[in-house]
């Protein structure tokens, strides 16, 4: 069964797609495990980054899926699930934040996420939820019906204030719908070890929540190489650059007990 990890943080631009697609292919390639990739953002970021050009123009998508849960129709997910070489992905478009607005009228509208994985997670080691930059429905689906979460966070010190409106979500659905979530950690990315402000603010974390929340050792460096990863539709940790070495050591990481 399935490891559910969604990679969340209601602030944009702090690295969840780049973690979650660096996450899933080091995990594949360190491992040898069999992982599924979720793009569960309307941006569609994460599939823009695997190769699709036109998301808008993909015929099935975890929206598609979503649509026919809340609609109480047959899921079908194989017609939304696509095989890569490394792992497998649903892919997401526009039609996701329709979605979105229909949940909020929707019965059991918190589950139906979980509704569709139970659907496929016997198959996988581990599948990785790329949320969506929000506090919303579909971020509460994937907390949901995830076992665990972890948080980039940027070296920044609004970014790190930041956390505590999400660790309060966290909290609200561990009481609500998913009694068994937990934290699996807190990222740091775009770290610059030669700036103040990205010591800063490691400390402030550490001594934040050091003892409560598991701070993953491995920082993600700034660099350009991430983003002409994402470019050419490769991910770094299939590199031998500074960040392909981060997130092949955060891989192993998530795979280590706290």
């Amino acid at each position: 069964m399935a490891k559910i990890i969604a990679v969340a943080n209601q602030k944009g631009g702090v690295g969840k797609t780049t973690t979650s697609l660096n996450l899933a292919a080091g995990l594949a390639k360190e491992n040898g495990s069999k992982v599924l990739l979720i793009d569960f953002d309307p941006q569609a970021s994460l599939t823009v980054a695997l190769g699709w050009d036109n998301p808008d123009e993909i015929e099935a998508t975890i929206a598609t899926l979503m649509y026919e849960s809340i609609n109480e129709k047959d899921i079908d997910v194989e017609k939304a699930l696509v095989h890569k070489e490394e792992f497998d992905i649903i892919p997401s478009n526009i039609l996701l934040s329709t979605v979105d607005t229909m949940l909020v009228t929707a019965v059991s509208r918190e589950y139906r996420l979980k509704e569709i994985l139970e659907e496929i997670k016997d198959r996988y080691d581990y599948i990785i939820l790329d949320c969506s930059p929000s506090l919303g429905m579909l971020t509460v689906n994937a907390l949901t019906a995830s076992g665990s979460v972890i948080i980039p966070v940027t070296a920044e010190y609004l970014s790190a204030k930041g956390l505590e409106l999400l660790l309060n979500s966290i909290v609200q659905v561990k009481k609500r719908t998913n009694k068994e979530l937990i934290i699996d950690g807190i990222l740091i990315t775009m770290y610059s070890e030669n700036t103040n402000v990205s010591k800063y603010v490691d400390k402030l974390l550490s001594d934040t929540y050091s003892g409560k929340i598991r701070i993953y050792k491995t920082k993600i460096p700034r660099t350009t190489k991430v983003g002409e990863s994402i470019l050419y539709n490769k991910p770094v940790v299939y590199e031998t650059n500074k960040a392909g070495t981060a997130y092949a050591d955060f891989a192993r990481e998530v795979c280590e007990e706290w």
